[in-house]
C-alpha cells in the first residue's frame, strides 16, 4: 500500500556531483510525489557539523571521483567533470534562487557544471549560460548580488540545518532525513511502507549507544 506521503523536500548544492546524479534520477520517485527544490550552501552544512567534503580529504579524492564516474556510467547519466573541484558555487546557487528555484533552472545549472563540465568562474561560459536563461550578464550580476537573494540562501541553509540535514543531496520526507544518491531506493521503500522505521531492526539501530568521542 502506498503511503500518504506527497512531498519530498530536496536539498542540493551544485558543488556536489552526488546531487547532480540525484537530479538526473528524481523521476525514480512515484509520479504523485511533489518535490520541493531547495538550494543550500554545502560549505555551511560542513561548517556546522565540523566536517569536510570528500574532495577535501586527500586519500578520498581519487576514489570519490572514480566512484562518481562509475555511478554515472552504471546509471546511464552523462558526466563531464568541471575543470576544478571543489569550487565556489555561490553564483550558481544565488542565480537559482533569484530565478525562483524552479526545476528547469536547477537542471540547467547542474548540466552546466556536470554535463558540460564548465565553471561559473569562466566568464565566457558564464555569459553563455545566463544568455541561455534569457538574461544579460548585467541582469545576472544584479541578481546574484541582491541582498535578499543572499539572505534567502542563508535562510534555506539554516532551515536545512534545523531539520537535521547534514549533507547533499539531502531529502526531508515526513520528518525523516535521508542522505545521498544511494539513499533514493531507501526513500522509495519508506514511501511504500511508512511504518518502516518501526521495524525491530530499525528500532535497534536507533537505540545504538554512543561510545568513544574524539576530542
Amino acid at each position: 500500500m502506498m503511503a500518504s506521503v506527497k512531498k519530498i523536500v530536496w536539498y542540493y548544492d551544485f558543488i556536489s556531483p552526488y546531487a547532480y546524479l540525484a537530479s538526473q534520477a528524481l523521476d525514480r520517485f512515484p509520479s504523485d510525489i511533489t518535490i520541493e527544490y531547495r538550494p543550500i550552501l554545502f560549505a555551511g552544512i560542513l561548517k556546522q557539523w565540523d566536517t569536510r567534503g570528500p574532495g577535501e580529504i586527500a586519500p578520498m579524492r581519487k576514489f570519490t571521483y572514480r566512484q562518481i564516474a562509475w555511478l554515472a556510467q552504471k546509471n546511464a547519466i552523462p558526466l563531464n567533470f568541471p575543470p576544478i573541484h571543489p569550487f565556489n558555487p555561490l553564483k550558481l546557487l544565488r542565480l537559482n534562487i533569484a530565478l525562483g528555484g524552479r526545476k528547469e533552472v536547477a537542471d540547467r545549472l547542474f548540466r552546466f557544471v556536470w554535463f558540460e563540465g564548465k565553471s561559473s568562474d569562466d566568464q565566457n561560459a558564464w555569459c553563455e549560460l545566463v544568455d541561455d536563461l534569457g538574461l544579460t550578464p548585467e541582469q545576472a550580476e544584479t541578481m546574484v548580488s541582491d541582498p535578499e537573494v543572499k539572505a534567502k540562501l542563508v535562510s534555506e541553509t539554516e532551515s536545512a540545518l534545523e531539520k537535521g540535514i547534514f549533507g547533499v543531496p539531502g531529502f526531508f520526507v515526513e520528518g525523516e532525513v535521508f542522505w545521498g544518491f544511494d539513499s533514493m531506493p531507501f526513500i522509495n521503500d519508506f514511501l511504500e511502507d511508512p511504518l518502516l522505521f518501526t521495524q525491530a531492526t530499525m528500532l535497534q539501530a536507533d537505540g545504538v549507544g554512543e561510545g568513544i568521542k574524539r576530542s
